[in-house]
């Protein structure tokens, strides 16, 4: 049955920076779909999670580290591969945003900006690969942008690191999709969420991005359950180097 194919029981995952947020969306859709998760905070646990993953019948194990740490990354893997026995699914969803004019962009803000939001892909996705390929399974989904194919305003940073989560999604799927493990990624629109605080505290900057939304609304962190869900299980298993956007229609129009 087509339905079964969706189906996450037996499973796990790690999703990073799912502590609040489009994070903890996904975690809470993986556990719905069956999966059991490993969620993660980068200060603290994640309690608010904790607290939604209570509802459902999967287990969970949580983790902390900041992932900008190349150590941090290898070590929450093995948290995870040690807790539950194996890894079948990486989200890398952690992310940070700094705002500011390019020529007013500090160095400390692009290092900061490329170490979590690209680096730790990277990373994360070197480490938990060596598990998936010595199992012959694996599914990877990286949380893209809007940015990985515009350039934006004031980010260049962001822009860049989702640029290259783009680049990265492809290169790791050509050399792992012949070996059982999946690459993609989901390119999320304008969501509600922290990242866009200021700009939907903006009026003028609000409206416009509303204007060009087809779907008339901003998303929310439950618009990506499906996406993950899919990209997750093995109904999409001939998918690989896929950036699939969920934006309400933003780059259609």
């Amino acid at each position: 049955m087509i339905l079964d194919r969706f189906s996450l029981r037996g499973k796990t995952a790690l999703v990073t920076g799912s502590s609040r947020g489009l994070g903890a969306g996904i975690a809470l859709a993986l556990a719905e779909a069956g999966a059991d998760v490993a969620i993660h905070g980068s200060h603290e646990l994640p309690k608010a999670t904790q607290q939604l993953l209570n509802q459902t019948e999967a287990k969970q194990f949580a983790v902390v580290g900041d992932v900008s740490d190349a150590a941090v990354c290898s070590h929450l893997i093995e948290e995870v591969v040690q807790h539950f026995g194996a890894i079948d699914i990486l989200v890398n969803n952690a992310g940070t945003i700094r705002r500011a004019p390019a020529v007013e962009h500090s160095e400390e803000d692009w290092k900061a900006v490329i170490d979590t939001n690209l680096s730790s892909v990277f990373r994360l996705t070197k480490h938990a690969g060596k598990h998936m390929l010595a199992q012959g399974s694996g599914k990877v989904i990286n949380i893209a942008s809007l940015l990985t194919f515009q350039g934006g305003v004031f980010v260049p940073s962001y822009a860049a690191a989702k640029g290259g989560v783009g680049q990265l999604t492809k290169a790791f799927a050509n050399e792992w999709a012949a070996k059982g493990v999946n690459v993609n990624a989901i390119a999320p629109g304008y969501m509600a969420t922290d990242n866009t605080e200021a700009l939907r505290a903006n009026p003028e900057r609000s409206r416009q991005i509303m204007e060009r939304i087809p779907a008339g609304r901003w998303g929310r962190p439950e618009d990506l359950a499906g996406a993950v869900v899919f990209l997750a299980s093995s109904a999409s298993d001939y998918m690989h180097g896929h950036v699939l956007v969920v934006d309400g229609g933003w780059l259609s129009r």
